[in-house]
């Protein structure tokens, strides 16, 4: 069918209107707490739509349809273990972060283990959502830039032009809200984005069974959820993300180092101002989340059957990241295909917005205000904050092309899920060990939390596929994503353990 005008201009009056209610949803900001924490508080139910939304971006979108379609559903198992890890986030991390006057989560750190643990920590989120939202927006790019060629209006254009409009739009669009209206903002519109998208992916849903083609029979496996792996020989066994272990445990620990670390989503939390309040949203988070994965498979399923099971380069397309995009383009009906992009962007803005405003409190808390602007008024830390915020848009973006770049080269490509979820995981295990270091044992101190810190990030770079595991000889040990973190913290944990034990004996 193709992308008409009436497509566009859905898109056009959609993002017209995400810029106007959130500007109209933020509310007068006269200070940082208003503009990071939301003031006096949010009500629970907001936040925990504001989680999902925030966690879910183009990469569910688009990628997981992509993961079912070119294998089954045992991505699934993986949810189980995030539901788990966020139980025992809202009953032991977040009764901590509502011990004082907290405005991000490496707060905690510096109370603990003193300043520079905080820097190194708040440094290493930094970079971690610089990478994996870089991730995020140039998912993004995919179906607006299929859209683009198809509709003609940039003939001539190559995919990296057009995947750079792309990003440009959606991060000026979602400056605007995030710059003046702080987390408020973030949060009301995340929570009316993802009532858009998920309404866009039950259409898509309608649109694939009413158009189903007969005779075609959808493959048993296809339908496999858990997988064992018991038959596996043990390299094979950890290199494998969707066995039964690996995913359950992998996802617990992702989890608890993803909701209970990072300040995307701590922040979130703090911003009910309550503890019981920031334990409900966190824990049904989790259900929801396991609810929007399942559903997004299913569309993978129906695409599998729509598409008769034929495969991403036999359709012109470079991975099964762009079918769900072509469907959209290509086989819905006038009108409905500008819905459903608008409904994609809806994801990305979510997961944007939500990052801005994160880097933004953390730079501005953990690095700025200790050191720069400790005699600031209030008119003038808000003034900086939305300067931050600015600056992160722009970095942001460029981080995007940068991956846009890389995937257009040659050669087999990930999953973008895979590979969002990969960088997050691989930066998370340093933080997540950090924190349980802190928590659970009184004994290390700084020096025992940074050399902890910084052996858990090094050693993982020899365990995960890539550029240092080629240098090393023979064959490295490479493992699934899903145990970055779970090894990774592991290391940090018993680093500073055997740290501190072998200073104390020392000084003996």
């Amino acid at each position: 069918m193709g992308f008409s005008f009436i497509d566009y201009l859905v898109i056009v009056v959609y993002l017209a209107g995400v810029a106007f209610l959130g500007l109209k949803s933020s509310g007068k900001q006269s200070s940082n707490k208003d503009y990071f924490l939301g003031g006096d508080g949010i009500p629970w139910w907001a936040v925990l739509f504001s989680i999902v939304a925030t966690e879910t971006s183009t990469l569910t979108f688009i990628s997981i349809p992509a993961v079912a379609y070119g294998g089954n559903l045992t991505f699934l198992q993986i949810t189980v273990g995030y539901v788990i890890g966020r139980i025992f986030v809202a009953l032991f991390f977040l009764p901590k972060y509502y011990e004082g006057d907290l405005y991000t989560a490496y707060t905690f750190l510096e109370r603990r283990f003193g300043a520079a643990m905080r820097n190194a920590a708040s440094s290493t989120f930094m970079i971690t959502r610089l990478l994996a939202d870089g991730v995020r927006l140039f998912a993004t790019a995919i179906p607006l830039a299929i859209i683009l060629r198809l509709g003609g209006a940039f003939r001539g254009w190559g995919d990296l032009e057009l995947y750079i409009i792309s990003i440009c739009v959606i991060t000026g669009i979602t400056l605007i809200y995030t710059f003046f209206g702080g987390i408020k903002a973030v949060v009301w519109m995340d929570f009316v984005q993802m009532i858009v998208y998920i309404g866009g992916a039950f259409i898509a849903i309608g649109v694939l069974i009413g158009n189903m083609p007969s005779g075609f029979e959808l493959p048993a496996e296809k339908l496999d959820i858990i997988n064992l792996g018991f038959d596996m020989t043990f390299r094979e066994f950890i290199a494998q993300p969707y066995t039964l272990i690996t995913a359950i445990v992998g996802g617990a620990v992702f989890s608890l180092a993803s909701h209970g670390t990072d300040q995307l989503l701590v922040q979130r939390v703090l911003a009910t101002r309550n503890l019981r309040s920031g334990q409900k949203a966190m824990i049904w988070s989790g259900i929801l989340a396991m609810l929007q994965f399942g559903l997004f498979l299913g569309i993978g399923l129906l695409l599998f059957m729509f598409y008769e099971g034929v495969s991403a380069g036999a359709m012109g397309l470079a991975t099964t990241d762009e079918i769900f995009a072509k469907f959209i383009v290509e086989e819905l009906p006038m009108g409905i295909s500008g819905l459903i992009v608008a409904a994609l962007f809806a994801a990305a803005m979510s997961s944007l917005s939500s990052s801005l405003n994160s880097l933004a409190s953390s730079t501005t808390y953990d690095l700025y205000k200790p050191y720069f602007g400790k005699n600031n008024t209030d008119a003038e830390d808000l003034s900086i904050s939305r300067k931050i915020t600015m600056g992160w848009g722009v970095i942001l973006t460029v981080s995007a092309i940068f991956f846009a770049v890389l995937q257009l080269q040659g050669g087999e490509r990930p999953a973008i899920v895979e590979l969002g979820l990969g960088i997050a995981s691989y930066t998370y295990g340093g933080l997540l060990g950090a924190f349980l270091l802190g928590m659970f044992s009184t004994k290390p101190d700084k020096t025992d939390a940074i050399i902890g810190f910084f052996t858990g990030l090094i050693a993982l770079l020899f365990m995960v596929q890539g550029p240092i595991q080629d240098l090393l000889p023979g064959d490295g040990l490479a493992i699934a994503w899903p145990l970055y973190t779970l090894v990774g913290s592991s290391i940090v944990v018993l680093t500073g353990l055997i740290s501190n034990w072998v200073r104390a004996f020392g000084n003996e």
